[in-house]
């Protein structure tokens, strides 16, 4: 196996793994992500069960789609879409002053806003690669 497909598999494999467990934990507990979510103060009340019910089952969905090698491009252009939304919410609870639980993996953790920022970064960084090294890696 070449360097750039083991870089990519490693990728694929890490952005997969990532998103499946962060679904997985947000899904064990929708009601305290719905809350995390309200945090925010970005939807309509009505809209943040709605969100907290349907956002891990699309991570988990691509994460597996990920780990399986299944419609990588498609999965990993979406989370990296996610990602993206991540991190403007992150952005505007920095600039409004609010200091909430993120609720990016299942809660609890509450990282500073700067590590979540970093740590989307991160994850942005490993979508486009999975994305943009799919057709070179393909055997």
């Amino acid at each position: 196996m070449t360097g750039r497909r083991l870089f990519y598999h490693g990728c694929r494999l890490a952005l997969g793994g990532i998103f499946l467990y962060a679904g997985l934990l947000k899904a064990a507990d929708v009601t305290a992500f719905a809350r995390n979510i309200a945090g925010y103060q970005l939807l309509p009340y009505s809209w943040n069960y709605l969100v907290a019910a349907t956002l891990p089952t699309i991570e988990i969905l691509a994460g597996v789609l990920l780990l399986l090698g299944r419609k990588v491009r498609a999965a990993s252009l979406l989370l990296a879409l996610l990602t993206v939304v991540f991190i403007g919410a992150i952005v505007s609870v920095v600039l409004r002053g609010l200091e909430i639980d993120c609720g990016c993996f299942g809660g609890g953790g509450n990282p500073s806003p700067w590590l979540a920022l970093l740590r989307d970064a991160g994850i942005l960084v490993l979508a486009h690669f999975t994305f943009h090294l799919r057709e070179t890696a393909k055997p």
